[in-house]
């Protein structure tokens, strides 16, 4: 008999792929230059350098050159392969363009290479990220990357080609991805400030299946953001429907909220880290509960919360609960309790505060507000 467990596939970054799509295009500009532009040069595969000292081999998807106002230019792109992670961008085409513009005398062996956001790249509109207000959101770990590859890419063909026509002193790169402005839609980028496409994200080059990477560097940077813009007091939510809930309730300033999903420890801590006076957090009762219980990371795949177990320690906090009932859900413990108890708001609360003192021992005492919301949508006990 086969294992359960499938081996998860690991899979490649918008970074990565936009580095790998860069050495192309500059591979294929400098040796149409020196064939000719309408030679049958062809760039099927490149191999770039990662942070960690490895070389990744990838497939190019489609690779052309040609002359744009008497200037020669260069286009590849590559599909991003995320593995088995189900990420917004997997099978996305990420494109990249290359020019040779002449701009002074080149220094030493190195050339000068400027690095640009194209057609559904985004632009960042707000302070507090790692990329300047104005400039592409390509964040610096990909852009090192791209440097790099292109870099490689024009010691190569020095090597190959020593008197290329073409002149690599001065290159510029521009990374477009066709579907980002509708991709972007699917993302927090707008909360962030980031308009008119994705992101090129990445640390290692590497996407591990589910892994927290990028809901924790999504957290970080909008506390960024928040913090940037002056925000004292942020509100951390589990999903959108307990977000709307207190967004309907209190309004705060649209960046002050920030989406943990499931990691609620490490949004604590690291709005701690940041400074704010004090944190908001807002969740369902199933959510809820296994924060009060003092679970760090409430996703089933962290262990599903046994309703028994649930209404044991519910019966601790001082709940009436029958004890001789099975439940089969925590949401039919919550559906008894609204029906049954004498005072259902007094007996949820409990778990409000419950929550409310595990959260400030992972804050360290920085105050933290509890709303519990309804499946319905409504904020129906809190924690202040």
């Amino acid at each position: 008999m086969g294992s359960k467990s499938k081996q998860l596939r690991s899979g490649y970054t918008t970074g990565a792929c936009a580095a790998a799509a860069a050495k192309a295009a500059t591979l294929l500009l400098v040796r149409s230059a020196e064939c000719g532009v309408r030679s049958n040069v062809r760039i099927e595969s490149v191999t770039i350098p990662f942070p960690d000292g490895s070389r990744i081999q990838f497939g190019v998807l489609s690779a052309e050159c040609g002359i744009d106002n008497g200037v020669q230019f260069a286009r590849a792109s590559v599909i991003k392969d995320a593995g088995d992670d189900p990420d917004i961008t997997n099978g996305a085409e990420i494109v990249a363009e290359v020019r040779s513009a002449v701009c002074g005398e080149q220094s030493g062996d190195a050339a000068i290479i400027n690095v640009k956001g194209g057609r559904g790249v985004g632009t960042v509109t707000k302070p507090g990220l790692a990329i300047p207000v104005g400039e592409a959101a390509i964040n610096p770990v990909p852009r090192k990357m791209i440097l790099a590859a292109v870099q490689e890419a024009v010691s190569e063909c020095k090597t190959d080609i020593p008197h290329s026509a073409l002149r690599t002193s001065h290159l510029e790169i521009t990374i477009s991805v066709p579907q980002g402005e509708e991709l972007a839609k699917k993302t927090l980028n707008h909360r962030l400030g980031i308009i008119g496409g994705i992101s090129i994200l990445g640390t290692t080059g590497i996407v591990k299946p589910l892994s927290e990477a990028a809901w924790t560097a999504t957290i970080t940077a909008s506390f960024d953001v928040a913090k940037a813009q002056g925000i004292g007091e942020v509100v951390v939510s589990t999903g959108r429907t307990s977000e709307k809930a207190h967004q309907k309730k209190y309004a705060f300033p649209a960046e002050a909220y920030a989406m943990m999903g499931d990691f609620a420890e490490f949004s604590l801590a690291d709005a701690k880290k940041h400074g704010f006076r004090k944190v908001h957090l807002c969740a369902q009762w199933a959510k809820m509960v296994k924060i009060a219980m003092g679970t760090p990371e409430t996703h089933v795949r962290h262990g599903a919360l046994e309703a028994q177990a649930a209404r044991d320690y519910l019966v601790s906090l001082g709940m009436d609960l029958p004890k001789d009932r099975e439940f089969n859900t925590t949401r039919e413990i919550f559906d008894l309790v609204n029906t049954t108890a004498h005072d259902p708001r007094s007996s949820i609360g409990l778990v409000c505060k419950a929550a409310k003192r595990y959260c400030e021992t992972v804050t360290g005492g920085v105050p933290v507000s509890i709303h519990l919301v309804s499946y319905e949508g409504e904020i129906i006990a809190e924690s202040r």
